[in-house]
């Protein structure tokens, strides 16, 4: 790594400790320690199959949480190559400048606000339909929740190195008491039996593919909503309003874009896979694509799944419209958010 590089990747990685500094405490005790061993694994250059050292992984996390302690007043730094700085939030201009050197940088917001950063190889950079689709591949900086796919704009980060990582925390999770489940089900398309490596470079492979699906519906859903609906989301952090803001997005825009084309695909491991990866509050507030979820594995009918994403595409941009167009003065504006989402589950 030559120093230029090495420079920025310091200060990328410097930016990340920040902002874990600030906000690694929103996660529960197992969860927390679940991504900090996968993050050891990721920073010690571990394989997945290495088994982690406990104490070593012990003292690196006391280590890593007095980092924490000594950042959390300090500000982002700039990003600065040769003569030119940005502000860390400026991906576009700052990737005009390294996609060309065969890197790639990402800077944004994500749940509760949280800022997200990362630097790595490029892999490819697409045009699509007046956006920009950037896949990487390793990884030179992180944060602690590393997401493998975002949307900035008209500016899609797929992340295969973060993606193959939540894979095999998905395939560790299920191994535990291996349920028949949704989870397990997309896994039996994979050879995890005999050979790990192969199949989850497969699975990553086929997800990156299905991912893409969900962020270009990010795109989508963004243009319907307006920039109303990002204001909203800035204005109520750290909120059971937020989350529920952002669980019917995602379903908006599940139903524009992921579900048609996997449907049409008739992607049997990838909707298993999408079905078997939904946070909790997702469920919650559609609890009849679960129900025809059962139907499809019983039956293989992929016209079930079709007529519900008819439905939920109606239901939730009329949901969506219902929501900006309440009075954003109100005293308790969140309360009117959660009261009006809860009211309207599919």
């Amino acid at each position: 790594m030559n120093s230029g590089l090495q420079e920025l990747k310091d200060t990328v990685q410097k930016n990340c400790h920040i902002s874990d500094a600030l906000h690694a405490g929103n996660y529960t005790l197992c969860i927390y320690l679940m991504k900090m061993r996968e993050f050891y694994r990721w920073e010690q250059k571990q394989t997945f199959q290495d088994s982690l050292p406990h104490e070593q992984v012990g003292s690196w996390l006391r280590q890593r949480e007095n980092l924490w302690e000594s950042l959390e007043d300090s500000e982002f730094e700039d990003i600065t190559m040769g003569r030119q700085s940005f502000n860390p939030f400026e991906h576009q201009s700052i990737n005009d400048i390294l996609n060309v050197k065969g890197l790639v940088y990402s800077g944004g917001l994500g749940i509760n606000n949280k800022p997200h950063f990362f630097l790595g190889k490029l892999e490819s950079r697409q045009e699509h339909n007046g956006y920009t689709v950037l896949i990487s591949s390793e990884e030179y900086a992180r944060d602690l929740t590393s997401p493998p796919g975002m949307t900035q704009g008209n500016t899609i980060f797929i992340r295969r190195e973060s993606l193959k990582r939540l894979l095999w925390e998905k395939l560790e999770t299920w191994n535990w008491n291996q349920p028949d489940n949704a989870m397990g089900r997309a896994l039996s398309f994979y050879d995890f039996k005999h050979d790990i490596e192969n199949a989850l470079e497969q699975m990553t492979e086929a997800e990156t593919r299905a991912m893409l699906l969900h962020e270009v519906g990010e795109i989508k859903a963004g243009e319907y909503l307006g920039n109303a609906w990002e204001e909203l989301l800035v204005n109520l952090p750290h909120s059971k309003a937020e989350i529920m803001l952002r669980a019917i997005r995602d379903h908006l825009a599940d139903s524009l874009s992921t579900f048609p084309e996997l449907l049409e695909q008739q992607n049997e491991a990838s909707i298993h896979f999408y079905m078997g990866n939904l946070n909790n509050m997702r469920k919650h507030l559609y609890p009849g694509l679960q129900k025809a979820y059962e139907e499809w594995s019983g039956s293989n009918d992929f016209s079930i799944l079709k007529q519900q994403n008819e439905i939920a595409l109606q239901h939730w941009q009329s949901v969506c419209d219902k929501v900006l167009a309440l009075d954003k003065n109100q005293e308790d504006l969140k309360s009117a958010i959660e009261d009006l989402i809860e009211s309207h589950r599919l």
